[in-house]
């Protein structure tokens, strides 16, 4: 019998219930469909609102399925403290010196050369801060203001350390353009989690590749499994950027705006000249329907698709995770770290270190000491 384990959530706010489960594409499409029931990006699960009336329906809606429900959970549940929500306070609108502001700030960092993710999140952070600044009644920035803002629009409502850290680096960058001087170094910087990255076994790979149909759509897995690529920068490739004389592929202006070469597999090249002739794509390597650039979405439905196709289910697989399956992949098969480092143009080699942490070749070869005994 399936199992369901409804738990106690404080989110938004508010006292919620948590619904968990292991992985089922069934499972999670009727979840999806009952009424109330919403998805959490903050805690990577479903949950909905915690009322009597809530705590009836959900546990009527699952055991019509015939699953098991276990909510021993919620038999004995503390109201958790109430959190300030910055969210919930009604921000005042930008006084029109301060959008003519934010736009120039936005300029002036594209004069810079950030990227566009980059700018609109340092943007955003900037809005919401310079609202901040107007609801305290504040015109001077003092690290006090940047503190209780730190506090209480990121660290209360739970944000992401990712996001904390973007937004702190978004208001130096503020303070940098308006030639501002103040000492905001010592707020802290939590560190970021290191998870370990998902990676494919190699069978896992073929089965997505031989469960993907569309010519277009496997030349461009296989493009981002088999030169380790990020999915920005196989949409951005052009068609001058395959070196099939030196069987390398010119990886320009990616992450940190560096250019590298990657390795251009001589079965891809087969794939892909087997591409061209059908699709004769004109400037870009991958176009979409209007021959402009094939969009990131399109890219990570094709993904999707071809998982389900191939059976993989339970797993946080992306785009990604081919690029970092290519990595452990290629350490197991002896590539020295440096030049895997190299291929994926990590700056620093600790980057690259953690793919060391995730090849079950190199721990399988490991002697367990239990065994001397």
């Amino acid at each position: 019998m399936f199992q369901i384990t409804l738990s106690p959530l404080f989110h938004k706010n508010k006292q919620t219930i948590a619904i968990s489960f292991k992985y089922d594409d069934a499972v999670k499409d009727y979840i999806k469909s009952i009424e109330g029931v919403k998805w959490s990006n903050t805690h990577k699960t479903f949950y909905i609102e915690n009322s009597i009336e809530n705590k009836r329906k959900i546990y009527q809606e699952l055991r019509n399925k015939n699953w098991f429900v276990d909510y021993s959970a919620l038999t004995s549940v503390k109201p958790e403290p109430t959190k300030i929500k910055i969210d919930t306070i009604k921000l005042p609108t930008l006084q029109d010196s301060q959008k003519n502001s934010l736009e120039r700030f936005k300029k002036w960092m594209q004069q810079k050369r950030l990227s566009a993710n980059t700018i609109d999140t340092y943007v955003d952070v900037t809005f919401q801060f310079l609202r901040y600044l107007q609801l305290k009644k504040q015109s001077v920035i003092t690290v006090k203001l940047i503190e209780t803002f730190n506090y209480e629009y990121i660290v209360a409502p739970g944000k992401s350390i990712s996001y904390q850290n973007q937004c702190i680096n978004g208001i130096k960058k503020y303070l940098e353009y308006s030639n501002q001087t103040i000492d905001i170094l010592h707020i802290d910087r939590p560190r970021k989690e290191r998870n370990l990255p998902e990676v494919l076994s190699t069978n896992d790979v073929k089965a997505i590749f031989d469960n993907t149909h569309n010519l277009k759509h496997k030349t461009l897995l296989a493009l981002l499994y088999s030169g380790g690529l990020r999915i920005g920068e196989a949409i951005n490739l052009r068609i001058s950027d395959i070196d099939s004389k030196r069987m390398l592929i010119h990886i320009k202006m990616a992450k940190g705006k560096k250019d590298r070469y990657t390795l251009l597999s001589p079965s891809f090249l087969e794939l892909l000249r087997e591409y061209y002739k059908v699709y004769k794509p004109k400037d870009f390597l991958f176009e979409g329907q209007t021959s402009e650039q094939y969009s990131n979405s399109s890219a990570q439905q094709v993904l999707k698709n071809a998982l389900q196709l191939a059976g993989i289910k339970g797993r946080r697989i992306t785009l990604h995770t081919l690029r970092h399956s290519f990595a452990t992949h290629l350490l197991e098969s002896g590539t020295d770290l440096r030049y895997i480092q190299s291929l994926l143009g990590h700056s620093s080699p600790k980057t690259t270190m953690i793919y060391t942490h995730v090849s079950d070749h190199r721990i399988q070869k490991i002697k367990n000491p239990f065994d001397s005994l």
